[in-house]
């Protein structure tokens, strides 16, 4: 068994100066203790305990090309070079954004930010304006950041807090201190229910600005929509003057190129991106179409950030894109057959090791979970899944030398190959083996 003491220490160490002794409330759930991490290389990641382990939590997403990479490394190192930041223009801004205007099919013209978070503050302002209307409709189980105006209660194993019904039609806050009357503009509805979207779009048009969803429900089970009804969605907000937002933070430049919208061939009217853009350095985006993005031109947005569009972001993003558009995108290929190979493995050892269990997959990322059920298709579904089973399954996986999410989220990055998916299916049927032995993870 792996020994985690300098991790320990230096938990209560940081708790005396860092609030709750973790920069992300996420951290702290890691059982049986929030690692510290000492370096890290492609798909490989070393903590201060000397523990070597195969990374799919990689940083919560971002790192698509694992850790380190060296051409990316070597250009961050020539742009640091000739300045961090300037607060002016420079010809890097221009080059990201021509860039994401030609491989992001809904992106007419684009405008940089720092964190996914603030890419939706910015979506959803624009759509606000652009429609003279205020309402904003999501979806339960999805995730648009921690903003006060659109973060809900979220049920996550690794964010301490379930989700709850709505009192007297109020939506319920994600977090204490958060504004009581922050959520008033939001209509919470239930995802891949066409007919409960088109009820609500249809009666409360008048006043909806916007619709933003998840393309893909990766933080909740890896839920595909339907079939058909992206389609619905897009259709109907056309139909009645409703801005269709993709939030793309996660799916962006991890299920293809193009992102999601990509992929399936839909085009929404803004798509939010982050995290797998930058490989590691905080950038974000919003794109779309220009005549919503001009109400930024004519100062009728403010869309404010220090640091949006710095040196460092810019070239991150770049060289992030250009490695992996590189033969006409071929890794991407490659990183979703390990991703099958991986969610394929897993599930046969479920079986053999007479578990019952889902596994979600598409692309590059998939979600495993215990569950009694042959398939998890909706978030009611999703929301019967054994989540203390998991986290027991995610501190074996520590144990036995591979890193996971604790909320049953995996990410593959560029940098994992066969090896890699030989040795967590190994450490996977040993994890499995320990679960209801009483071994101690």
């Amino acid at each position: 068994m792996n020994a985690y003491e300098q991790s320990k220490t230096r938990l209560e160490e940081s708790k005396k100066v860092l609030a709750g002794g973790v920069a992300s409330s996420l951290r702290a759930s890691m059982q049986p203790t929030p690692l510290f991490a000492a370096e890290a290389s492609g798909a490989r990641l070393r903590d201060v305990d000397g523990h070597t382990y195969i990374d799919y939590l990689l940083a919560y997403g971002p790192l698509i090309l694992g850790h380190a990479h060296p051409e990316l490394t070597d250009r961050l190192q020539e742009a640091m070079r000739r300045g961090y930041t300037y607060g002016l223009q420079h010809d890097g801004e221009i080059a990201l954004a021509e860039r994401l205007t030609e491989v992001l099919p809904a992106a007419e013209k684009v405008a940089l930010s720092g964190s996914g978070t603030e890419a939706v503050m910015l979506a959803l302002r624009l759509a606000r304006a652009y429609t003279g209307r205020t309402k904003i409709v999501r979806f339960h189980g999805h995730y648009h950041g921690w903003s006060d105006s659109i973060y809900t209660s979220f049920p996550s194993s690794d964010m301490r807090q379930k989700e709850v019904a709505a009192d007297a039609g109020k939506v319920p806050p994600g977090t204490g201190g958060q504004s009581e009357n922050s959520l008033e503009d939001i209509l919470l509805l239930p995802w891949n229910d066409p007919e409960a979207a088109e009820r609500t779009l249809r009666e409360r048009a008048s006043e909806i600005a916007a619709v933003i969803t998840e393309p893909v429900m990766c933080n909740s089970g890896c839920l595909q929509p339907l079939p058909g009804y992206l389609e619905k969605l897009r259709e109907l907000t056309s139909e009645l003057g409703i801005v269709l937002i993709f939030d793309e933070v996660i799916t962006g430049f991890r299920l293809s190129l193009g992102g999601a919208h990509g992929r399936f061939g839909i085009q929404p009217d803004l798509v939010t991106i982050g995290k797998a853009m930058g490989c590691g350095i905080g950038v974000s985006a919003v794109a779309g179409r220009a005549e919503i993005m001009d109400l930024i031109a004519d100062e009728r947005v403010s869309h404010l950030g220090t640091l949006n569009g710095n040196c460092i972001a810019t070239t991150a993003a770049l060289a992030t894109i250009d490695i992996l558009s590189r033969d006409n995108a071929s890794v991407y290929g490659r990183m979703e057959a390990n991703a099958v190979r991986l969610a394929e493995g897993i599930r046969s050892l479920l079986q053999s090791h007479g578990l019952r269990g889902v596994v979600n997959q598409i692309g590059p990322v998939f979600h495993m979970m215990f569950i009694d059920r042959d398939a998890v298709a909706t978030f009611a579904e999703f929301s019967e899944r054994d989540g203390s089973a998991y986290s027991r399954f995610a501190a074996l996986m520590l144990d036995e030398g591979v890193l996971v999410r604790p909320n049953g989220l995996w990410y593959l990055s560029t940098e994992h190959g066969d090896q890699e998916v030989n040795e967590t299916l190994q450490a996977v049927d040993r994890a499995l083996a320990r679960m209801w032995t009483g071994t101690p993870a």
